[in-house]
């Protein structure tokens, strides 16, 4: 602890390295993100079922809430106008791809189409019997402003005229619940749905008679989602994600399963490297309260974040500078891809600060300007730097310590009641063959105390049992007396004999397991 001059701090002894952080230029992207809590103006204690951004500029976004559409500015993240013209819960308040109509289905079965500026409702779409959780208008590439899919809990898919208010198609064959569905990017005639029957069909609006393809997620589908190719489509249901291959008739590619709980919904975004190559990533929410951004061509999760709540819903901007995520608990996070002078540091001069900043880099030793810097200038390459050393704070045991305090030093680190530090402390004691000595010196019943109270709590912890149970055991041999005689310290020790044999009684029930598991593993591993 101590060499000629110098006095070094307690450390206690090294602890197992933990987890750094991703540091890969991808998960540093996703972390430049800058999240914040939105503020619902109404019913702020439903659940967020959906979330849906606009893909017309300037990419506004509309958040599900209760019997309320709420839609919010991308650009100031603060809410525009609500929608509350629904008799009972809204699902699935979605854009036309021109941003001017905003659809939604409602716990009645009815769709309804409002303005999205006015706010005025334009059409009822009446024909589901039961609640529509699904409503979407087709992608800005097919340019059809006219028609919209919903689907239902009466697990029909339907196919709206909007113009008139007419249902053009019916399609049929799932059987259960029908809660998610996606349109093709490659054609306009094509979209899946998914289904709690644990199905997804994919439909051709110029055959309504069956669906043209169905795979079989292996449990109640939550979402569905083409990727951009076209070719492939996510699902997600229970705690699994998969990619199937569209073309080659259903093919399973692959299975993620990094949830703990069910994924909920499913969304695409963008990563922009380094050499400004744009990739495109799926977003997956779950009710274990993670965000996961999977890497789909290469098979893997590139970043997680963790959020306080169960997630239901989630989506991006078509630039993916924006992403809104909704929670069962009536809270929607939304996060904001931060400036890139805020993401890598000061912004660089430009102009006459510029031209000073270049004066100042490259001013010479002969030079006035040289001589007058302030204790605030950067030193530049050719400097000599004079460093002081740094003056180390010790904590107030090392302040003992080093006076040779050492009943006080331990006395002082036991009421810090941190066992990694009073552990340490006593290891020096021993180191200095005075540990025996402070616990004979302990002449208090405050400070036997402190002791027996820390030897209670912290006796069977496995890092610290054995030296700790030696010291129990050198104390109650020592200070036999003096406890007995006291009330208090009979508590303590009452309470350590108490945990001690608890922990036995833990570790015979462990070797019973063990002893019955053994001949299990013996013959399973003939």
């Amino acid at each position: 602890m101590e060499g000629p001059g110098k006095f070094i701090p307690t450390n206690p002894r090294l602890q197992p390295p933990k987890k750094q952080p991703d540091s890969s230029p991808e998960s540093n992207y996703w972390r430049s993100f800058k999240t914040r809590q939105l503020t619902l103006p109404r019913l702020s204690s439903s659940a967020v079922s959906f979330v849906h951004f606009s893909p017309a500029p300037p990419h506004d976004f509309v958040l599900t809430s209760s019997a309320s559409l709420t839609l919010f500015s991308s650009s100031t993240l603060r809410p525009i106008s609500s929608i509350t013209d629904f008799p009972d819960v809204a699902f699935s308040g979605a854009f036309r791809f021109d941003g001017k109509l905003v659809a939604a289905g409602c716990q009645s079965g009815v769709v309804q189409v409002f303005d999205a500026t006015s706010r005025l409702a334009l059409r009822r779409l009446e024909g589901h019997a039961r609640p529509v959780r699904f409503v979407r208008y087709p992608l800005p590439s097919s340019g059809d402003k006219l028609h919209l899919l919903s689907a239902g809990d009466d697990a029909l898919v339907k196919w709206w005229d909007v113009s008139t208010g007419t249902e053009v198609l019916t399609f049929t064959g799932h059987r259960d619940y029908v809660r998610s569905g996606s349109p093709s990017p490659t054609s306009a005639h094509l979209w899946a749905t998914g289904s709690y029957d644990h199905t997804v069909r994919v439909w051709d609006i110029r055959r309504p008679e069956s669906s043209v393809l169905s795979v079989n997620h292996g449990a109640p589908v939550e979402a569905v989602l083409f990727l951009p190719s076209g070719g492939w489509m996510a699902t997600a249901g229970a705690n699994s994600v998969k990619i199937w291959d569209v073309i080659s008739g259903g093919k399973m590619i692959h299975s993620m399963e990094n949830h703990n709980k069910t994924v909920t919904a499913l969304s695409l975004g963008k990563f922009s490297g380094q050499d400004g190559v744009e990739s495109t990533r799926i977003f997956s929410v779950s009710l274990d309260g993670y965000l996961k951004v999977f890497d789909y061509s290469n098979f893997k999760v590139t970043h997680t974040s963790r959020f306080p709540f169960p997630l239901l819903s989630v989506d991006s901007s078509p630039s993916s500078l924006v992403r809104a995520i909704g929670t069962a608990n009536g809270v929607a996070f939304v996060s904001k891809r931060k400036n890139m002078t805020e993401a890598d540091g000061d912004s660089a001069p430009s102009g006459a600060e510029g031209l000073l900043e270049e004066k100042k880099r490259t001013s010479k030793a002969r030079g006035f300007r040289y001589f007058e810097r302030g204790q605030n200038e950067k030193p530049s390459g050719g400097d000599f730097m004079v460093q002081r050393p740094e003056k180390v704070k010790l904590a107030e045991h090392d302040r003992l310590l080093k006076k040779f305090r050492h009943k006080e030093a331990l006395v002082s680190v036991l009421r810090t009641n941190d066992p990694m530090m009073v552990v340490a402390v006593m290891e020096e004691l021993v180191a200095r063959n005075k540990l025996i000595k402070c616990l004979t010196n302990l002449n208090s019943e405050e400070e036997l105390g402190l002791l027996l109270g820390f030897l209670h709590r912290f006796t069977t912890m496995p890092r610290y049992a054995r030296f700790l149970m030696a010291v129990a055991r050198k104390i109650l041999t020592q200070r036999a007396n003096d406890i007995g005689s006291s009330p208090a310290l009979r508590k303590h020790l009452a309470g350590l004999k108490a945990t001690v044999a608890e922990e036995i009684k833990i570790q015979n029930s462990l070797m019973e397991i063990q002893g019955m598991i053994s001949p299990l593993l013996s013959i399973a591993g003939r």
